[in-house]
């Protein structure tokens, strides 16, 4: 059972052990709880017991009246504001301080039960009170994994950054100290590896921006009907001088026009990293084959390619973010380890499916279902 730390702050002992005595075995649950919520209970009588116990004790709810010996349950709201706690304050008052509870709650308690209340009355706002308490939980523990996620992200995110740039860094010393002497000819090979280290890191940082345009939702769609089709020769015909260099022969096996409501950026995205990874990952002499199909109420994509495949346990993490597979068939590929991450966000956004088959040494198939509505 969670546990909410309840604090009843009255002059009166009949208020305060009366309200005990309905909260102790009371407990609060919800169907989207993962266990109901029972109450640890304090009691103050005056205001000053009141602070000690939430500097000593922090709870969760605080139960107030106004009317207090010494400073007032006011006062005590302001102390927790003041000094931004994280507690939920209920004013518990009479019918003729209702006009202090009603300025209490504009000045940051969350309600106000009115004395004389019945057990039900009391059972019933806890519900309420109680719901806020488990909402405001959660907001912190999501709150909290997204700092750990950001921080891994960007752990990772400066090891892909890092390498490169300390590879760029020593290939420029190299030209600087002029360690293969003064012949320009002879640093080609170092400038070549100097490209393309900057054209791994261009990449990274594209695939980046689209990850969170994705992720962050910023990105503005403009959804119209097109052809799957055209947008697949567009990839193919942009992928071609990259297949030619790998020798590898692109095949579109569809032609009738298969219209769908989409966005053209997203589905060229898909289209332009599994082509891309399909050559990549491709033997010399290799192949890429690009199937779209209609079937009852969706479209089949397929792109297959005849290379160096992956085993079960590559495939079951390949869709997380900055995953590559790493074997010595993959050691001199690059990339940034993103792009099926966005293509599977991609696909979602579309409440569509992708999902991968694969033989080593004989290639791979991935194939994307996307529905018509």
């Amino acid at each position: 059972m969670e546990i909410i730390k309840l604090l009843i702050v009255d002059d009166e002992p009949g208020i305060r052990s009366g309200i005990t005595r309905v909260l102790r075995d009371f407990s609060v649950s919800y169907p989207f709880m993962d266990e109901p919520c029972g109450f640890e209970i304090t009691e103050a009588c005056t205001g000053e017991e009141a602070i000690d116990s939430v500097n000593n004790n922090l709870p969760d709810i605080v139960l107030l009246d106004n009317k207090l010996p010494g400073i007032q349950g006011i006062e005590v709201l302001e102390y927790i504001n003041r000094n931004h706690l994280d507690i939920v304050v209920v004013m518990i008052t009479s019918y003729a301080s209702l006009e202090i509870a009603v300025k209490a709650t504009k000045n940051g308690a969350f309600d106000f039960i009115p004395k004389p209340f019945t057990p039900q009355e009391l059972r019933s706002s806890m519900e309420t009170i109680t719901k806020q308490v488990y909402f405001r939980r959660i907001t912190k523990k999501l709150n909290t994994a997204g700092k750990q996620i950001r921080f891994q992200f960007l752990s990772v995110l400066s090891h892909e950054l890092k390498a490169p740039l300390n590879a760029i860094e020593g290939y420029l010393k190299m030209l600087q100290e002029k360690q293969f002497g003064d012949n320009v000819v002879d640093y080609n090979h170092i400038v070549d590896r100097s490209l393309e280290r900057i054209k791994g890191m261009r990449s990274l940082i594209m695939d980046l921006l689209d990850l969170t345009k994705i992720e962050s939702g910023t990105s503005t769609r403009n959804i119209v009907e097109l052809n799957l089709i055209n947008i697949a020769q567009t990839s193919i015909d942009t992928m071609k001088p990259f297949a030619i260099q790998r020798d590898v022969d692109l095949y579109l096996n569809s032609h009738n026009a298969l219209l769908f409501k989409c966005d053209a950026n997203e589905i060229e995205i898909i289209f332009n990293n599994l082509i891309s990874n399909a050559i990549k990952y491709n033997k010399e002499g290799g192949r890429v084959d690009c199937f779209i199909k209609e079937k009852d109420d969706c479209y089949i994509i397929s792109i297959s390619d005849s290379g160096i495949g992956m085993t079960e346990e590559e495939m079951e993490k390949l869709f997380n973010d900055f995953v590559r597979i790493k074997n010595i068939k993959t050691k001199n590929i690059s990339g940034s380890g993103l792009g099926l991450s966005i293509v599977k966000k991609i696909v979602d956004s579309y409440n569509g499916d992708v999902t991968v088959t694969s033989i080593p040494d004989k290639g791979s198939t991935f194939t994307i279902t996307l529905p018509k509505n």
